[in-house]
């Protein structure tokens, strides 16, 4: 069974940084794409961005493009989620989890999938 655990949250002021690790058990990111999401009120869980096990394409939700960055490595079994320029809007659970990256008309979505972490809480705030 797949276990994902997230780490690195925490307050920090506006414009700051903070990366988010998720520890996953060995060789998921061989089989599974990872993606953090984020809730949206009025909605569901948003597809923060993803990386894709295969050949390690990324989704960016536009809201954070250009701030945020996904990466892994593979020999620790981690995904992290370096996040800049950070804004209150920002502030939620993060949550890790396996994904489904999917190419729609509009474009590459994703989608979390059958296994989840259990968030870590990001606050940004002055």
């Amino acid at each position: 069974q797949v276990q994902l655990v997230e780490s690195g949250g925490g307050l920090v002021q506006p414009g700051g940084s903070l990366r988010l690790s998720c520890a996953a058990s060995a060789n998921t990111l061989d089989y599974y794409n990872i993606g953090w999401f984020r809730q949206v009120p009025g909605k569901g869980r948003e597809g923060v961005s993803c990386i894709s096990s295969s050949d390690g394409s990324t989704y960016y939700a536009d809201s954070v493009k250009g701030r945020f960055t996904i990466s892994r490595d593979k020999n620790k079994n981690t995904v992290y989620l370096q996040m800049n320029n950070l804004k209150p809007e920002d502030t939620d659970i993060y949550y890790c989890a396996t994904a489904l990256m999917a190419h729609v008309p509009e474009g590459i979505e994703c989608f979390g999938a059958d296994y989840w972490g259990k968030g870590t809480l990001v606050t940004v705030s002055s």
